[in-house]
């Protein structure tokens, strides 16, 4: 197997010290094989850009190039750089090298058309945004809509319904994610009654964790925390799954055979959201409460048995309905934006990761949005 000629770029300096020291009547010789397989060699690239860059202001040099035996596009453009983007004043080219250089020349020679930007820019991009906001909430308010009749139908024809569909979504939403939420509501727990504990022994309020631990966890964070975590997990994953069905064009496959996607895709996902998040909020409680009352322990010396039975006065049952409630509202949420957004994935991949993103990004902000609602609304229940 022979080895190609790797390219070389000697200088050549004058006799006079003078020139020398203003690098006028500098000669720079290239030879050997000028293309991107012998470029790529080990070492070559990088001395070859650097002995380059060494020369690239300096105007007064004469290039003889008339020693490369192959030149390609790549070796082209190095040189091309080098000078400037445009050719040195003494240049020695080899004829079959002149065509190639003059393509590089005449691409360089075009300017691309300046855009303007209207001074009201800020105003159309605006207006766009309100547009495509309402565009979203009109899309919505029709998926609830078409929700509402697969419900109704679903309710007169029960036999008739998706249960398989329904218990695969409760498996893959509800059970799956009991791993990930007992780990995040224990951690959390252990951190909320460590950073309480410290305030409270300060003051000699060591019993009031159970009040400030219960509270917290079963009225907001225990929800919360569940339905962020579903988002991030289950969300996402409804939104690729409708997204790769666009993509694969089986949700026009449905259309054609007859098959409502509200029927058998939309409706199984938030009943099944809907079903498995109140589950979901009372995992996550327990867990919660369970690394509180560990932390408790270790911190305040308060026991088990104690935390347990001071639990109930503690926190009013009512409490718990409003996060169970609280818990069905966002698993609903999460799966009605999770499917409206699925459903809007264009047939590309780009438009399949963007429009995955925005869906958990669009859940989380909602279900915050509700639970602030839900603050406002039971303002005075529960306390």
């Amino acid at each position: 197997m022979q080895i190609e000629n790797a390219p070389i770029l000697t200088i050549q300096h004058p006799d006079s010290d003078a020139h020398r020291g203003q690098g006028a009547g500098q000669s720079v010789v290239a030879s050997g094989v000028w293309q991107v397989h012998t470029l790529a060699r080990r070492g070559v690239l990088k001395a070859i850009s650097r002995t380059l860059a060494s020369l690239k202001h300096k105007q007064s040099l004469d290039w003889d190039l008339s020693g490369i035996e192959r030149l390609d596009h790549v070796g082209a453009q190095m040189l091309w750089n080098a000078w400037g983007k445009q050719r040195p004043a003494r240049l020695k080219l080899d004829p079959q090298h002149e065509e190639l250089f003059g393509r590089i020349e005449k691409a360089s020679a075009l300017t691309l058309p300046r855009q303007k930007v209207s001074p009201l820019n800020w105003l159309i991009v605006l207006g766009s945004g309100i547009l495509s906001f309402f565009e979203h909430l009109r899309g919505f308010v029709s998926l609830i809509g078409q929700l509402i009749l697969d419900i109704g139908r679903f309710l007169r024809r029960p036999q008739a319904g998706p249960w398989r569909e329904i218990s695969a979504n409760i498996y893959h939403s509800g059970f799956q994610a009991l791993g990930i939420t007992a780990m995040v509501g224990f951690l959390i727990g252990i951190v909320l009654s460590f950073l309480s504990s410290q305030q409270l022994r300060m003051f000699g309020g060591d019993i009031y964790i159970v009040n400030i631990l219960g509270m917290a966890v079963i009225r907001e964070l225990g929800p919360l925390l569940a339905a962020i975590l579903v988002a991030g997990r289950s969300g996402s994953s409804i939104t690729a799954q409708l997204g790769v069905m666009r993509v694969t064009e089986e949700l026009d496959a449905m259309l054609v055979m007859g098959i409502s996607h509200g029927q058998r895709l939309i409706m199984p996902k938030v009943i099944a959201l809907a079903i498995s998040m109140p589950l979901l909020v009372v995992w996550t409680d327990a867990m919660a409460l369970i690394g509180g009352m560990v932390s408790a322990k270790i911190e305040l010396g308060l026991s088990f048995r104690y935390f347990i039975q001071k639990l109930p006065d503690a926190v009013p049952v009512v409490n718990y309905s409003i996060g169970l409630l609280k818990g069905a509202t966002f698993g609903m949420l999460i799966a009605l934006v999770s499917c409206h957004f699925g459903l809007r994935i264009k047939p590309n991949t780009e438009s399949l990761g963007r429009g995955t993103t925005t869906a958990v990004v669009t859940a989380i902000t909602v279900v915050i949005l509700a639970d602030a609602v839900y603050a406002i609304i039971f303002n005075d229940v529960g306390f």
